[in-house]
């Protein structure tokens, strides 16, 4: 059961949460491949679909270890490498990167998002937590957060308790103190609880629990939240 009376603080998560990542990235996804059709034909014709292009960044994280905390730059060094193999000139990554990082920000909230970002900024301070690479700024989020604490400056992810101490410090409180919301059983729930802070599970899709240890709180909405915090 949720304890209201601890909580000084929210820390939510971004891809998933506010808004759904996965049509963002496909269309980010496809505006780059019309980009490569065009500049860099040789790339376009040997990675035939933006699904190729996804296959290619995925065998170059599983190549880059080092990337695993920076996912621009993997995306970058994905481009890079998919240019440079068919032959097409390789500075070309980084405005074909810049190009995709653009469309990645052209997302559609989550219709609940909004309205649960007013009502609870107006009550606690919010801070973002993600190992994602959106920046709030872009989007035009920043002003509802007190701080926003990203993988890539961390040097960590979720579910590293590290990571949600950054958290807690940004909002200038302890982690027993920080009600954490995501969509993710085990990166956000689990990854919240075992760095001592609350954790509300985000369960758009209302599948079931997977592990033994359960949330503080279970929602379908994040207007759910707010009433649950009223």
């Amino acid at each position: 059961m949720l304890n209201l009376q601890t909580i000084r603080a929210i820390s939510l998560d971004l891809d998933d949460t506010l808004w759904p990542i996965w049509p963002t990235i496909e269309r980010a996804e496809t505006v780059l491949h019309e980009w490569l059709a065009l500049n860099a034909p040789m790339t376009a014709a040997r990675f035939a679909t933006p699904r190729a292009l996804r296959e290619i960044r995925n065998a170059v994280e599983l190549q880059r270890p080092d990337l695993a905390h920076d996912l621009a730059a993997l995306r970058r060094e994905s481009i890079r490498v998919a240019l440079c193999s068919a032959g097409d000139d390789p500075a070309l990554a980084e405005p074909a990167f810049e190009l995709f990082f653009a469309e990645r920000h052209n997302v559609t909230l989550f219709p609940d998002a909004l309205p649960a970002l007013e009502f609870l900024a107006a009550r606690y301070p919010l801070v973002s937590l993600t190992n994602g690479n959106a920046e709030l700024a872009r989007i035009g989020l920043e002003s509802y957060f007190v701080a926003s604490v990203v993988a890539i400056k961390v040097g960590l992810s979720k579910p590293d308790p590290r990571i949600f101490h950054a958290a807690a410090h940004a909002a200038g409180v302890q982690p027993h103190e920080v009600l954490h919301v995501g969509d993710d059983a085990l990166l956000d729930v689990l990854g919240a609880r075992n760095s001592g802070m609350q954790a509300a599970w985000l369960n758009r899709t209302q599948v079931m629990w997977p592990h033994e240890e359960r949330p503080d709180l279970e929602l379908s909405s994040l207007g759910e939240l707010c009433n649950a915090l009223t």
